[in-house]
């Protein structure tokens, strides 16, 4: 009986250890992943310290936006965006430190109030004093804290789905619990687990095309890349947004899908309290990324408000 169970426990540890092996997906290399996703190597460049994946397009006389994105993501999830804006803005969109392209913080420093130090280092860098900001997610709560940091640098804000407000998981004033499975991301990253992840933010599933999956994980497997989302989660402390909201003056467009699923829609009504000139375009059948998912929808109600803010109505709800 011992002899057996001794096998048994054997058989055991050898299929554990043959799925752990097929399952462990090591860092690739930046020589792999720079041919698929570096537009240009004048891209990488050097703020105050930090090597940033930043691409630049559009006249550079023109005003300039500049387009944050969100937890996990990449500035190119910005790129349908970018194409419909740079005939008539600067177009400015960044790899956030340990994410897409650009390596980990030497400092492994992920606070918002870093973040907003290098923005600010990044516009020195780029001779730009003043720009309108473009953020999703995680990237709306840094636009908007910029907007409320340093109103003499910021000319107008859209905040796509944006973060801030406290939800399950995130109070104030507290870093979050990072679950198990997040942390087991630094050793392994199934397709199919991923995809499911990223999926969450669409309203339609069937949206997610097989090659944005593919940017994502190659993106994520950056050296250092996992271990950076990882501390950035363990970073984040919330702060209560309402008197930093009411400080904004500039003109905010909120962009938001009605099935999002990671922050909910009726979120916008907090903002819509809070801020002095705000108004809202929402879309009935789209997610948390509207810029992925239906980039063609989403983007002229944008283009028309960083263009002439005037020309926004206060709430638009598209089919």
């Amino acid at each position: 009986m011992k002899t057996v169970l001794r096998v048994a426990l054997i058989l055991l540890v050898l299929a554990l250890s043959g799925l752990g092996a097929w399952l462990y997906a090591p860092d690739k290399t930046r020589a792999d992943l720079e041919p698929q996703y570096l537009a240009r190597p004048g891209d990488m460049i050097e703020v105050a310290g930090t090597r940033l994946h930043v691409r630049d397009t559009g006249p550079r006389t023109a005003p300039a936006v500049i387009l944050i994105h969100g937890f996990g993501s990449s500035l190119h999830t910005w790129e349908p965006w970018a194409e419909g804006l740079d005939d008539a803005l600067r177009v400015i969109r960044l790899d956030l430190p340990g994410s897409g392209l650009s390596p980990p913080d030497p400092a492994g420093d992920y606070s918002d109030d870093h973040v907003i130090a290098l923005l600010l280092a990044m516009m020195d860098r780029l001779g730009v004093q003043r720009a309108s900001f473009v953020g999703n997610s995680v990237g709306g709560r840094l636009a908007w804290t910029m907007a409320a940091s340093h109103p003499e640098r910021v000319e107008r804000l859209v905040l796509v789905s944006p973060d801030g407000f406290a939800s399950p998981g995130f109070a104030y004033g507290k870093a979050p619990d990072v679950p198990f499975i997040m942390q087991a991301m630094r050793y392994v990253l199934p397709r199919g687990m991923l995809k499911s992840n990223i999926a969450v933010g669409y309203a339609d599933p069937a949206a997610l095309t097989g090659p944005t999956v593919t940017r994502y994980r190659d993106l994520l497997l950056a050296p250092g890349a996992r271990q950076a989302m990882l501390d950035r989660m363990e970073q984040t402390v919330l702060r209560d947004p309402v008197p930093m909201l009411r400080r904004i003056k500039a003109p905010v467009l909120l962009v938001w899908g009605q099935e999002d699923r990671m922050i909910p829609f009726a979120n916008a009504a907090d903002y819509q309290r809070e801020l002095v000139d705000v108004r809202l375009v929402s879309f009935a059948d789209l997610g948390h990324l509207p810029q992925e998912e239906a980039p063609a929808r989403s983007l002229p109600p944008v283009r028309a408000f960083l263009l002439d803010p005037r020309t926004a109505t206060e709430t638009i709800t598209r089919p």
